[in-house]
């Protein structure tokens, strides 16, 4: 008898419903009429950190541009705390914060500037949007930084204000797409660290999207993503396990390198 298709082999195994901060039920978009995401399925509880692996051109983007609404044409379902985001999209958006791939924050104003703004979108007044700011600043370790314009801040550290920003209005779900482009490594390590504790500390769920998987930590939890599908689902090291390899990269390109080679 012949082997099962990779895919089936390290299917995840059923989640309940619990206390879930991300929870996507067969999601497929279609983009000037070619699929870009394809019956995806998810679920993110509080406090975990989940790692959205894929290639470029994988559909990560896509999927938080529909979590988040820039995207709307879509079948499927998303919910946000338990809120769903087209009926209860004021319940659900103020349950998430986001970093994306390219930097948004307003490169002439100060950091404080930058973070009170996000508060008065958020209703904050300014009295609580700067006591808000405070803490998280001093979270990221960038207290000393507010007054600072943040075009004269490192890369790393405006990633670290976009964090605190996201966390701005205590948010239950952060997502991160790719949020280590053109850092360094010691930049990018001390991102990752950062994301974790809050995990740990705050009890947030992170969603980290990257193609990076130098990134990804041995218990980290893994979903594997190419051409719109969900290829994977499970711990790194049990990924690796299952497939029979000794690494998750070997594992991943297995899983990609199949869907890239047609069936005979």
């Amino acid at each position: 008898m012949s082997e099962p298709p990779l895919t089936d082999r390290v299917a995840a195994s059923p989640r309940g419903a619990g206390d879930l901060a991300l929870e996507v039920r067969d999601l497929s978009f279609t983009y000037a009429g070619t699929p870009v995401l394809e019956g995806v399925s998810l679920a993110v509880p509080a406090g975990e950190f989940a790692v959205l692996l894929g290639p470029n051109g994988a559909g990560k983007t896509t999927l938080f541009s529909l979590i988040t609404r820039l995207h709307d044409r879509r079948h499927g379902e998303i919910r946000i705390g338990g809120f769903d985001v087209r009926r209860q999209a004021v319940q659900a958006h103020a349950r998430i914060g986001v970093v994306f791939q390219q930097p948004t924050l307003d490169m002439d104003l100060s950091v404080a500037q930058n973070l009170a703004y996000h508060g008065a979108l958020h209703g904050m007044s300014p009295r609580e949007a700067r006591w808000r700011g405070e803490a998280q600043l001093s979270r990221v370790g960038l207290s000393d930084r507010r007054g600072i314009r943040v075009r004269q801040l490192s890369g790393g550290q405006r990633r670290r204000v976009e964090i605190a920003r996201g966390l701005l209005h205590e948010p239950r779900l952060l997502l991160l797409d790719e949020p280590t482009v053109g850092l360094d490594v010691a930049s990018r390590r001390d991102l990752v660290e950062h994301a974790h504790r809050l995990c740990v500390e705050e009890g947030v769920a992170v969603l980290w999207a990257t193609h990076l998987i130098d990134e990804v930590r041995p218990r980290d939890r893994v979903l594997v993503l190419h051409r719109g599908r969900l290829l994977a689902d499970g711990r790194a090291e049990e990924l690796a396990s299952r497939l029979g390899v000794d690494t998750l990269a070997e594992a991943f390109d297995l899983l990609v390198g199949a869907e890239e080679t047609p069936c005979a």
